[in-house]
């Protein structure tokens, strides 16, 4: 199940600290068996829970991790939204969710050096100047302003990358090694693909959050917040790093191209069914917690896709008069529609647009993905020398797109038997890099202040 797995640069979201159960006092008592467990059917608390009180410091296996450091992965999150006002109590859901991420980086420190694959310094430094060209166009210096200037620093951008070569050493001699797919099981993967032409694919990204039934409210309150905030941000990829348990966290939430069946979920298969490209859905709630879904676009399997055609367009806009009346502006954009109606192909544009007192603009390559999604459909549905209805406003003017040329998409190869290869695998390389995680986490001795 593709949203069943857990994130592998983060730990789960939820009520966090140890219970303390105490059983009742009568003399015979019913119990819940639980992968092992026995839990008394009836619990309480010996004493409340308030994770929000917890200070974000703790020592991992002897390290410590202070709220200073925190605070600066923080304002890296904050920056990253771009002036979003994140509320409070939102704010401190973060700061723990951070302090996870941070054991879990040390965590991945450590195991790498005690297995003498320890990252050098040099060795972050050389992918923080990478990063600072690339991702930001500056240097180094420039960087390293620009991250105290929004409360965040240096150390803590390098702390992350760190953690994250030294997690991807790990993986690289302790679990991609033991993983192994056969030429079978691509062959059977590719047939299945080959059967499956034509049928609908889907470009979705999650966040999922994991419940028990005593934070199933907590955490759906939680899922509920998730989501507004990424409507406020629109930055689905930057809350899904954060808050997703899925392995896809680290990726940005992105589940890559899918059929529904591999969701695995009916509730989750209806749900995408019924979604449109750029739509946002959730919480849905599935077995075991909560799931926010994302469509990006929508396919069909091994056919090419009409909006990948590149046009030919020519534009003519009629601007209007500042402060003209509202009568006039209809009169004119009636008068220009059914001018444009006459026009017989992009030959005429010009000289027919200059008697309807129009402006004519030329692009011979504009892919259909690049128009508005609201015109997509209306361009594929013209043919040569047809021209749109008109778009625009009363106040400002309005225009129409004449279609004078389409370079329809080859027919998709589809993928080939390396990609095919590299799917499978990576998909292993995921499950086994979340029970190594656990692993680590389950001896580590973590000491919170």
């Amino acid at each position: 199940m593709i949203l069943s797995g857990r994130r592998i640069l983060g730990s789960a979201i939820g009520v966090a600290g140890i219970a303390v159960l105490a059983a009742q006092s009568a003399p015979a008592q019913e119990s819940i068996e639980t992968t092992g467990f026995d839990i008394p059917a009836d619990v309480s608390l010996m004493a409340p829970m308030d994770p929000d009180k917890r200070k974000a410091t703790a020592k991992v296996n002897g390290t410590p991790i202070t709220g200073t450091d925190v605070d600066h992965r923080l304002a890296l999150i904050v920056a990253a939204n771009e002036g979003v006002e994140i509320p409070a109590e939102e704010l401190q859901r973060l700061r723990l969710q951070i302090l996870r991420n941070l054991i879990d980086e040390t965590l991945q420190v450590q195991a790498a050096a005690e297995q003498e694959m320890a990252v050098t310094k040099q060795e972050v430094d050389e992918y923080y100047l990478r990063y600072a060209a690339q991702r930001f166009g500056r240097t180094p210096a420039e960087l390293d302003a620009h991250l105290a200037s929004i409360g965040s620093s240096a150390a803590s951008l390098k702390r992350q990358i760190e953690g994250e070569l030294a997690w991807s050493r790990l993986l690289q001699r302790n679990v991609q090694p033991f993983v192994n797919v056969s030429a079978d099981e691509v062959n059977e993967l590719y047939q299945r693909l080959e059967a499956a032409k034509g049928t609908p694919e889907y470009r979705l990204s999650e966040i999922y959050l994991s419940s028990t039934p005593a934070t199933h409210e907590a955490v759906r309150q939680n899922a509920m917040r998730v989501v507004e905030q990424v409507r406020e941000s629109g930055n689905f990829a930057a809350y899904a790093r954060q808050f997703s348990e899925a392995s896809t966290a680290a990726v940005g939430g992105d589940l890559g191209w899918i059929k529904l069946e591999q969701l695995q979920n009916p509730t989750l298969e209806t749900t995408a069914r019924e979604m449109t490209p750029g739509q946002m859905v959730g919480p849905v709630e599935i077995p075991g917690g909560f799931s926010i879904l994302y469509l990006q676009d929508m396919r069909q399997v091994g056919m090419a896709d009409p909006r990948d055609a590149v046009l030919s367009l020519k534009q003519i806009s009629l601007e209007f008069p500042q402060g003209i009346a509202e009568a006039d502006a209809r009169a004119r954009a009636a008068a220009f529609a059914q001018g444009v109606q006459a026009i017989r192909g992009c030959g005429e544009a010009e000289t027919a647009g200059a008697a309807l007192g129009a402006a004519v603009v030329t692009n011979d390559e504009i892919p259909v993905r690049a128009l508005p999604e609201s015109l997509q459909q209306a361009m594929l549905q013209l043919n040569i020398g047809e021209s749109t209805p008109p778009f625009g406003s009363f106040t400002e003017g309005v225009r129409v797109l004449m279609l004078c040329g389409r370079d329809d998409p080859a027919p998709a190869a589809g993928p080939n038997y390396d990609e095919l290869m590299a799917q499978l695998e990576e998909d292993r390389i995921g499950k086994r890099a979340q029970r190594y995680l656990r692993d680590l986490r389950r001896d580590a001795v973590v000491e919170y202040n």
